[in-house]
């Protein structure tokens, strides 16, 4: 059944549906334009996965969650708490003696130890884990991972992209940490020579550049937390699991560490040679324990690694 209503026609389907015949010529011509060619790996002509989820638009997504800001925000706000710490408990700021706790007020680049020291164990771990482990298992969380996908962007560069995000942050953490550290040294008890335990004076110059060395070694030897928190990412649904998973592994390998009666089956563990940097704190330099401890990160976050991009390429993606 049809009627004119001026003139303009209009259609009236039995089931009460109006259709204006104009806009049914105009999407038709539309979609004559619309590129339907396909190219030799059977995607859309036109169609680039290297202009699907880019590194800017990852990054700024990552740095408005709030997870990431409480993160960087306690990091930058943990040297203040440990100069409260100290000043509460009335530390010499002239002791040339002792541990490195004993000997955090000596210096800046001494209190920049500490920071590094005392956080090794537990904090900068589960900073790794953090980015890492919850990337992947978030967005499944979310019910958005299969939408990701959809969208269409490549199982390998969701897993690229994100990884290199998570890096990204990751390493500006542990930055951040020895830079705050360092001004905060300075302003609090100046800059001094480093002392270490064994009674070796390192010029603020040279110690400087000691600490840069221990960040970048830091870094690079988490990369085994970022391949484990990664793996666990991508098999689970659940971010703290994975986040969790990669932070006991490290608890669990550490206490393992300080079990001498397994003697050199420790030299195996991944957290054996967490705290070689501690060498770049005295005027005669031993490699070998850091070196050791980049070959050990290496190889168990290159193993990692593969076996994240191998479960996540063949996972049965539902949410």
């Amino acid at each position: 059944m049809s009627k004119t209503n001026g003139s303009s026609p209009v259609t009236r389907a039995d089931h009460g549906v109006h259709t204006d015949p104009a806009a049914l010529l105009e999407l038709t011509e539309v979609a004559s334009h619309e590129r339907t060619e396909v190219g030799p790996d059977g995607a859309v002509a036109g169609y680039r996965a290297d202009r699907t989820l880019r590194l800017g638009v990852e990054l700024k997504r990552q740095l408005k969650r709030r997870r990431t800001q409480f993160m960087l925000g306690f990091v930058a706000l943990l040297p203040f708490i440990l100069v409260i710490a100290f000043e509460i408990g009335q530390a010499n700021p002239n002791r040339r003696s002792g541990g490195f706790v004993d000997l955090a007020t000596a210096s800046a680049p001494n209190f920049v130890v500490l920071a590094l020291f005392v956080s090794g164990t537990f904090l900068l771990p589960m900073i790794v884990a953090l980015f890492y482990g919850d990337t992947i298992a978030s967005e499944a969380s979310w019910s958005s991972l299969k939408y990701l996908l959809a969208m269409p962007v490549p199982r390998h560069r969701v897993l690229r992209q994100k990884a290199i995000v998570s890096g990204i942050l990751s390493a500006a953490a542990l930055i951040l940490l020895p830079l705050v550290s360092l001004a905060v040294g300075v302003i609090w008890y100046g800059a001094g020579d480093a002392i270490s335990p064994t009674g070796d004076a390192v010029t603020f110059g040279d110690s400087l550049v000691a600490m840069g060395l221990a960040t970048i070694y830091i870094i690079l030897q988490l990369a085994w937390v970022a391949g484990l928190a990664m793996l666990l990412s991508v098999a689970t649904d659940a971010p703290l699991g994975a986040v969790g998973g990669a932070v006991i592994v490290a608890i669990v390998s550490q206490i393992l560490d300080q079990i001498t009666a397994l003697e050199g089956l420790r030299d195996y563990l991944p957290t054996h040679f967490a705290f070689s940097w501690m060498d770049l704190i005295s005027t005669d330099i031993d490699w070998t324990n850091m070196a050791n401890g980049m070959l050990s990160a290496a190889l168990y976050g290159t193993v990692f690694f593969l076996l994240a991009g191998r479960r996540f390429a063949t996972k049965d993606i539902t949410s």
